[in-house]
């Protein structure tokens, strides 16, 4: 039997995720429950940052975000947030977005393919998948 290798690709459109945030921003700004928190949202390099003045309203400038993500057609797979850490008087949480999987998520997979079998016996035939790297 034949090897094949196949490579994943999974990339972020910047675009996509640069008008989410934008409409995040614009959405944060004009909500009353957003007033006065000191709740605002931003990039940050490659990473979105979200700073708010309790922990509860920076998940909730997270929701918003999110929200504007999967509205935009964003897998928020690609997210990778960490806690709100207290910075000051602000909480600041970062969101990194991941560009394709890491070798160690593409090699740990080990995943088996089921191909079904056309023939009157229905048997099932399971093959492991080869990644390269």
């Amino acid at each position: 039997m034949a090897e094949s290798f196949f490579d994943i690709v999974s990339r972020v459109d910047r675009q996509e995720v640069d008008n989410a945030l934008n409409q995040a921003a614009k959405e944060i700004s004009t909500r009353f429950d957003f007033r006065g928190v000191g709740a605002a949202i931003s990039w940050s390099g490659e990473a979105v940052e979200i700073r708010a003045n309790s922990e509860e309203r920076a998940k909730a400038v997270l929701d918003v975000f999110k929200d504007k993500l999967v509205r935009r057609g964003v897998s928020l797979k690609a997210l990778d947030a960490s806690d709100p850490k207290p910075s000051g008087k602000e909480f600041r949480l970062g969101v990194g977005l991941k560009q394709g999987i890491s070798q160690d998520d593409a090699t740990g997979g080990g995943g088996t393919v089921h191909i079904h079998s056309r023939s009157r016996s229905r048997s099932w035939v399971s093959a492991p998948i080869p990644v390269s790297g």
